[in-house]
């Protein structure tokens, strides 16, 4: 150490002495020498530590962390034996989940035709894989996906994150989680030059302290990395335009010509060679002048060059040959071909088959199997009972054959329970429904809709197993209320998901396969079959007897004419006969049974059009008219069951028409004992569930009372245990006629002999409208029953008037309802995408099918963007030296939006017209029209001349001489030239008097007249009304004989210089006649356009273009320019996000939730939107203002319970309920909340009207029904208090327990212990009784 002087004569040093560092002083002699040497300790420590290599490294690691060792003051010598009181797993600090594999082994896939003929079994083999892979964790995916809690494996929790959509995997959407001033390095060179750094992330309040930062004293230059594989975010931050990931590859892969609009036919664009950095452009382009700026044309150098793995160049050169016809193939999304020979080869290409079928497949079913078993997409299309439910049993098999899952969805509840029922003997299947969860664990799980929808957004892990998706019903996406919710699940679907898509027949079949192919980025296999398994025949049925009118899908004219001639007679009876005896029914043999129907040869005439409302109550005596509506029943079963055409599905289109018209048929019995008893037994059975007070509800006894019978009731308003009796009944046969509402043609897979329409009009709950021919189509579909009947029959009921042969026509013979998007945004699909950063709601509106045909057409917008950027711009060159042509161009244009207007309500008014006196000043049209001049009135109109005169100020000629013969030309058509004032007389000087001589009136100079004067150009010319712009409040005084009989040089020049000094500022005109003192206008925006007309006009006389003699010139230039200009904007405004059909929806519906403070500033989503994510069942807003509002704390849970029931109650109309002062005070309240809301959209331009709002959303039929149900009362009582039928009744309860279930949830997310025992309560309040019988589909009997 350094030496230390302490007294004098007395030095010494410290030391340091071994491992414990022992101090040790050392004496020094008085003089010594300062070294170097001397400050070094004597003793150097030896390393406490080895020194450290990785070998050592890797050891001490392996031995501390790795190696499995128990602690050491646990589990020491001295405690063994100890035993602990406590499970260490309970105690555990850490959730014990097991860890996630990092690979996974799966089986191979080999197509069946490639297998191994020697082998008599084939088993797939096994390759290991990233796990990565299969759940699409990939570098696109949405972050690292951890799997969520056990209990959250099948329906997700609000905190996990959901599955990457397929075809979402090339999205610029992850770019929204850097800022643009992060991504394009303004943020670090505004840093580098001594700028504010950015230290407030998103979302926060406050950031890092960094201090105050300095520039740095060095010159930084920021260069983008042209080394850069991947090159293709380029262009399109430069352009301000998406490249929408959807249609990248069709865009990279189909390169076209695509015509240009406006004069290009000389500009060609020619890619010589992938290497090239900039596409050589031909001779004649370049000789073009180029004016567009240098960053215009760099972008079109990164658009077209091959850097990168996306350049167009690239895809040029590779197409070519078979290239083409690949690039081509892989547009095509919807697969419709190539499918002979495999119904033929059938065995041969599914030798293994995952199932076998008892009978022989159709030739649509083999294919789809076939392509099933390749891994591929089918969309299968086919009639009703053409077996369709294949294709999804075979998809079944298939995952039982791999270990996977596969998910079978339907529209509708009953479908659900019905296929659980179906599929339960074949497979491992397991149900999920909003009240219903049986079995989650399987592996075929069957749900609705609704269901997959909710387990998506919620990331269930359940997703990672699937292999395929099954939607049944496809054609359910034409539903108003619910089709969103197909769009939504085939959007947010993985990419690893495949579909079976199963549809009754529609038209455009391929267009919707293409949009799911090209939004999943994965071909879609269309097939199916137009034919019936049964033939159909459709017949009328007046008066008793059947006339047929349709068979094998052709349109028979005569069978309608027999009818209309059925109708004539029944006419001419009703007119003869007066108040005789009653007519016979028929006069003619009519066509008995389904015979060809035969054309009534009688030729009388009569009325041919009747209205049939109400003939029956009018009291004629013709026999059509006083038939009772039982008769009319009575004789059309009688014909039937003559005929043997029962069972007979009969559609009425109301409930209460159902129920009346199964009553008309009181006496009639259509069962044998046999059937009787076999009814009796099932009854008992199935009714022997219910407590004593409910097998007695009047609904079950009048309904076991016609079952007895044979006749059965189907509709909304049946109890769900009634209904399946029904159903399960008649599918045995036993119910020979059935009135049932049109959801029995979709919910119930139960064929009959015949289907007769009570009529073809029904209530779609607006109005009254002729039946659809898809929904026709649908329910015609019942009649035949596959390997029973030969021919299905289907009937329409004609009472007092036949239907035309056109409407006829287009209901049984027209196609059926497209399948039209249904795409709405809602508020909780908003903030479910907003939750997830990398998901934006814009590429889930850009994939609905809404949008499709305009997203489809991106690829050659893109195209044709390229091709107008790279066309060179037209220069105008200014004499003057200003460039403001084009911001004149504007003003005209503007200008010209007024014209019209101005001209026809203001100038050509009476008024107008008063002003309109010589020596008044007017600014009037260019004879080019694309300027103004200012002039003064010389003459009114009058006998001789039927149009104004007028003297107006004409552009300066230009400084070049014309010759003298030009000269000479140009003064014989009266241009006269101002000669020097020594050679003038006094008449010719400027300010002589005006010539005291009355004139004539008579126009003596030729017109137009042109000249010079006082240094300006001047042209007396005739004008029109029309050609007047604007009137100003100026006049000056003109010598009207001078200028127009003795054309005198000094009365112009006199006028001429008048004109111009009304000039005050440059060459701004006088100022116009007030619209409201002067023209007495009143119109408000007429008196503003007036303002803005003049105003206009102003500006442009200023401009120095203004009276150029060019402008026409450039005018034509500057239009040219500014349509390339509005093509370009157009063109990337029709790419860009902007142009979505639901923008406007979707920016109301953001700033809606920005105020009501479910997402902040930067979109994200608060705990208020988080509540609102689980509202489901009612309207999510109206719901969570509700629960934040604390309008349930003062009310017990049976009156939450009731009052909840406004969420879900459907139907419009109902009685009114009597309620308590606190249910009134609190429904009060819930609709004053509606209409706040209400109001609050609407503020925000969303068109909502707040009154509809509310009672749209909001209904309280059931607020007493429900809370007596709750309080205990018994079903039969809570009946008399409504007029809403039973199974109403019964869906909203059930509802109503879902909706507990969500509100308990939000109260978890709220930390509301309160209300949530109360939901709790609620919930298990109104579990109990009929309300919520287990169906017989899933219990049996």
């Amino acid at each position: 150490m350094d030496r230390i002087d302490t007294v004098s004569e007395l030095p010494f040093r410290v030391g340091f002495t071994g491992h414990t560092g022992h101090l040790r002083i050392e004496p020094l002699p008085s003089v010594q020498q300062s070294s170097p040497v001397n400050s070094l300790p004597d003793f150097i420590l030896p390393p406490a530590f080895a020194k450290e290599t990785p070998e050592s490294i890797t050891k001490f690691v392996e031995e501390k962390y790795l190696l499995p060792r128990l602690d050491e003051d646990e589990f020491c010598a001295e405690k063994s034996g100890r035993q602990w009181e406590f499970d260490w797993f309970d105690q555990a600090k850490f959730d014990l989940e097991p860890t996630m594999p990092r690979t996974i082994v799966v089986p191979a896939w080999e197509l069946p035709f490639r297998r191994s003929s020697d082998v008599k079994k084939w088993e797939p083999a096994s390759v290991q894989v990233d796990v990565s892979e299969l759940m699409v964790e990939a570098d696109n995916s949405i972050g690292v996906r951890i799997s969520g809690p056990p209990k959250d494996f099948v329906k997700g929790g609000i905190n996990n994150r959901p599955f990457h959509p397929g075809g979402l995997d090339d999205s610029q959407s992850a770019g929204r989680t850097f800022p643009d001033g992060a991504s394009n390095g303004e943020w670090v060179q505004e840093l580098l030059v001594g700028g504010p750094a950015q230290v407030v992330p998103p979302t926060f309040k406050q950031g890092m302290k960094l201090g105050d930062l300095k520039g740095h004293s060095c010159s930084w230059t920021i260069c983008e990395d042209q080394s850069l594989p991947n090159s293709k975010a380029t262009p399109e931050s430069t352009l301000s335009v998406q490249f929408d990931d959807l249609f990248k590859r069709a865009w990279e892969d189909d390169v076209t010509e695509v015509p240009i609009d406006g004069d290009t036919s000389d500009l060609q664009i020619n890619v010589i060679e992938a290497g090239s950095p900039r596409p050589i452009i031909s001779t004649e382009a370049e000789n073009k002048p180029e004016v567009s700026n240098d960053s215009e044309s760099s972008v079109i150098d990164q658009i077209l060059s091959t850097t990168g793995s996306g350049g167009l160049t690239k895809d040029l050169d590779e197409s070519g040959g078979s290239g083409q016809e690949k690039s081509k193939e892989a547009k095509v999304w919807a697969v419709t071909g190539g499918s002979d020979g495999i119904a033929d080869h059938f065995d041969e290409l599914v030798p293994d088959m995952a199932l076998d079928f008892p009978f022989e497949l159709d030739a649509f079913q083999k294919e789809a199997i076939y392509y099933l078993e390749k891994g591929e997409s089918v969309f299968v299309a086919a009639h009703t009972s053409a077996g369709k439910t294949v294709v999804a049993e075979y998809a079944f098999a298939l995952v039982s054959k791999h270990c996977t899952r596969a998910v079978y969805t339907a529209p509708i509840k009953t479908i659900s329970n019905q296929k659980y029922r179906d599929f339960s003997g074949k497979f491992d299947v397991g149900l999920l429904t909003g009240d219903v969860s049986l079995r989650p664990e399987a592996s075929c799980l069957i749900m609705t809709t609704e269901i997959l929808r909710s387990m998506l957004y919620r990331g269930a892990d359940i997703i990672r197993d699937i292999e395929w998706v099954i939607f049944d019903e496809v054609h359910y996406v034409n539903d108003v209320e619910r089709g969103v919710v197909w769009e939504e699940v085939i959007i947010m679907l993985p990419r690893h998901i495949n579909f079976v898509l199963l549809s009754a027949t529609v038209p455009n079949t391929v267009e919707f396969a293409d949009w799911i192919g090209r939004t999943k980025q994965k071909q879609i296999r269309v097939t199916g079959t137009t034919k019936r398994p049964v033939p159909l025949e459709h017949c009328l049925f007046y008066s008793g007897e059947v006339y047929k009118i349709c068979e094998q899908e052709k349109f028979l004219s005569q069978g309608l004419r027999a009818a209309k001639d059925a109708h004539k007679r029944k006419t001419m009876t009703t007119g003869v006969g007066g108040s005789g005896p009653l007519a016979p029914p028929h006069t003619q043999k009519p066509n008995t049974g389904f015979a060809r129907g035969k054309p009534n040869s009688n030729k009388q005439t009569g009325p041919q059009n009747f209205v049939g409302t109400g003939r029956a109550h009018q009291g004629n005596n013709n026999w059509g008219s006083r038939v009772s509506e039982k008769s009319v029943w009575l004789s059309l079963i009688n014909k039937l069951s003559k005929t043997s055409l029962l069972p007979v599905v009969i559609f009425c289109f109301s409930k209460n028409r159902c129920d009346k018209s199964a009553d008309n048929l009181r006496e009639t019995d259509l069962t044998s004992r046999s059937e009787k008893s076999e009814i009796r037994v099932f009854c008992d059975k199935a009714f022997a569930r219910l407590k004593g007070s409910d097998r007695n509800l009047p609904q079950i006894v009048r309904v076991q009372g016609l079952l007895h019978r044979g006749i059965g009731v189907h509709h909304a308003g049946l109890l769900p245990i009634v209904k399946e009796v029904v159903e399960m009944l008649f599918c045995r046969g036993v119910i020979k006629i059935l009135f049932s509402t049109e959801t029995f043609a979709m919910g119930v897979n139960a064929p009959a002999r015949t289907v007769v329409f009570d009529s073809v009009r029904k209530f779609d709950g607006k109005e009254f409208r002729q039946l659809l021919a898809g929904e026709y189509t649908q329910m015609a579909g019942r009649a035949g029953r596959r390997g029973l009947d030969k021919i299905g029959s289907v009937l329409v009921m004609c009472r007092d008037e036949i239907p035309d042969e056109s409407d006829l026509k287009s209901l049984i013979t027209g196609s059926a309802t497209r399948l039209e998007s249904q795409f709405r945004l809602t508020y909780i699909m908003i903030m479910h995408l907003l939750r997830v950063e990398e998901l934006k709601v814009e590429d889930m509106l850009k994939r609905s099918f809404a949008e499709f045909h305009a997203q489809k057409k991106l690829p050659e917008q893109q195209q044709l963007l390229m091709r107008k950027l790279a066309q060179p711009i037209k220069s105008i060159e200014c004499i003057k030296g200003d460039q403001g042509i084009e911001e004149y161009y504007e003003w005209y244009l503007e200008a010209e939006m007024y014209s019209n207007q101005i001209t026809e309500a203001v100038l050509q008014s009476s008024v107008s017209q008063s002003f309109l006196m010589p020596g008044r000043l007017v600014i009037v049209k260019s004879q080019s029209g694309q300027d103004h001049l200012l002039g003064v009135i010389l003459k009114a109109p009058s006998s001789v001349n039927k149009q104004y005169i007028v003297l107006v100020l004409t552009p300066s000629l230009p400084s070049t001489l014309q010759s003298s013969d030009d000269q000479q030309k140009k003064s014989n058509a009266g241009l006269q030239i101002l000669m020097p004032k020594s050679k003038r007389g006094m008449d010719d000087d400027y300010y002589s008097s005006s010539t005291a001589r009355k004139g004539s009136g008579v126009v003596k100079i030729k017109l137009p007249h042109r000249g010079t004067a006082a240094g300006a150009n001047y042209e007396v010319r005739e004008t029109d009304t029309k050609e007047f712009l604007s009137i100003c409040n100026a006049k000056i005084k003109i010598d009207q004989v001078g200028l127009l009989e003795d054309d005198s040089t000094a009365a112009y020049s006199k006028t001429v210089l008048s004109l111009l000094n009304q000039k005050v500022d440059g060459n701004k005109y006088p100022p116009a006649l007030d619209p409201v003192k002067d023209l007495k206008l009143k119109d408000v925006s007429l008196v503003e356009a007036y303002y803005k007309w003049n105003s206009l006009l102003q500006k442009m006389s200023q401009s120095k273009c203004h009276n150029c003699i060019k402008l026409e010139e450039h005018i034509k230039v500057a239009r040219e320019i500014k349509k390339y200009k509005d093509e370009i904007n157009t063109l990337k405004y029709q790419m860009s996000d902007e142009a979505l059909q639901q923008m406007p929806d979707f920016q109301g519906r953001i700033d809606v939730l920005k105020e009501l403070g479910c997402i902040d500033s930067d979109l994200v989503v608060e705990i208020k939107g988080r509540v609102a994510c689980e509202m489901n069942s009612g309207e999510e807003l109206i719901c969570t203002e509700c629960l934040f509002d604390n309008q349930f704390d003062d009310l017990e849970p049976e009156e939450a319970v009731a009052l909840m029931s406004a969420f879900v109650f459907q139907q419009r109309n109902a009685s009114e309920p009597s309620l308590t002062p606190r249910l009134a005070k609190a429904r009060d309240w819930l609709y004053n909340t509606a209409i706040k809301l209400g109001q609050l959209q609407a503020n925000f331009k969303i068109q909502i009207e707040p009154e509809e709002y509310a009672r749209e959303n909001l209904k309280f039929g059931l607020v007493e029904v429900v809370y007596e149900w709750a309080k205990g009362t018994p079903f039969a009582d809570i009946c008399e208090l409504t007029d809403v039928p039973e199974g109403l009744i019964v869906r909203t309860i059930v509802r109503l327990d879902e909706t507990c279930r969500e509100f308990r949830n939000a109260a978890a997310i709220m930390g509301n212990s309160a209300l949530y025992k109360k939901m709790e309560v609620a919930s298990n309040a109104i579990k109990r009784d009929i309300v919520f019988a287990a169906s017989l589909y899933i219990t049996g009997l």
